[in-house]
């Protein structure tokens, strides 16, 4: 009985992983190629650091070699300091052609003394525009802090040092458009964005302070490389696997007080329509 268990347990393990492989872990240096930028990526103590450059020639960034579908990513990053106005520093999950999947995280600079801006989007089959931006209740120049996206097919969570900034719930069953089928690479940048990333671009990179240098350290992937859309679908439990009742109170807090854009309350943009998410009769209650 039990020689006949142990075969059918090998067998379905077999099975699993001819379709998925699962990962722990990360490095610069064995799970990431140049993306851009030459030598402004510097990998630095075996892979478990980075830094990347913006110069008057050139920004820079790196990909993940994998593709993912489903799974937890933390990157440490400490942000360029001083007058960054113009520069965005980008740590993001994408896929490739016009009907994309997304899910971003991007810092954008400011002038000294004034706060960062942390942009958060999403799409799912090439429609976007769900932003969402938020202030920091720390300086992200001054040491590293931990930023994560935590993705299943049920829900995206983006959490800053593990608090929970957004949790946006999958509404296909409303038509909303949901990331599930197209596997993600990483991507980690940073880059001229002064057209539009402070205060509308009214302020432009002030080359003078050049290079500019973010660092990014300990990256870590619990996550699913998957060979084919459907097996990846229990990976990080499959289900809902939500908020703790601390991790809801604390979400709460930065709903608050921390929010500087919600395209749910941009009544200006929508003038003829919220999208269907954001519609009183569709919102689902922060629980």
């Amino acid at each position: 009985m039990a020689t006949s268990y142990f075969s059918s347990l090998f067998l379905l393990l077999s099975l699993l992983l001819s379709f998925k492989t699962f990962v722990w872990g990360g490095n610069f240096n064995k799970d990431f190629d140049l993306l851009f930028g030459d030598d402004r990526v510097e990998i630095k103590e075996e892979g478990k650091s980075m830094s990347l450059t913006l110069d008057k020639y050139s920004g820079s960034g790196i990909i993940s070699k994998n593709e993912y579908l489903f799974g937890r990513f933390d990157m440490q990053i400490k942000l360029v300091p001083g007058n960054s106005a113009g520069t965005v520093t980008a740590y993001y999950l994408s896929s490739q052609g016009s009907n994309h999947d997304e899910i971003d995280i991007e810092f954008l600079g400011n002038l000294s003394g004034d706060p960062y801006l942390l942009s958060t989007n999403v799409y799912a089959n090439g429609n976007g525009g769900r932003e969402m931006q938020y202030y920091l209740w720390f300086d992200p120049t001054e040491d590293y802090h931990t930023y994560s996206i935590d993705w299943n097919s049920r829900r995206i969570i983006i959490l800053v040092d593990n608090i929970p900034i957004r949790v946006m719930r999958n509404r296909q069953d409303i038509g909303v458009p949901f990331p599930i089928k197209q596997p993600m690479r990483i991507y980690t940048t940073l880059w001229n964005g002064d057209s539009w990333a402070t205060r509308w671009g009214k302020v432009k990179l002030d080359l003078s302070n050049a290079p500019f240098v973010a660092g990014f350290k300990n990256f870590d992937a619990n996550a699913c490389i998957a060979k084919t859309g459907e097996d990846c679908n229990v990976f990080n439990g499959g289900q809902n696997k939500g908020l703790d009742r601390e991790s809801k109170q604390k979400w709460k807090v930065v709903l608050s007080k921390w929010v500087v854009y919600d395209y749910c309350r941009d009544f200006r943009r929508y003038a003829h329509g919220l999208p269907y998410e954001c519609r009183k009769d569709n919102v689902l209650p922060v629980v």
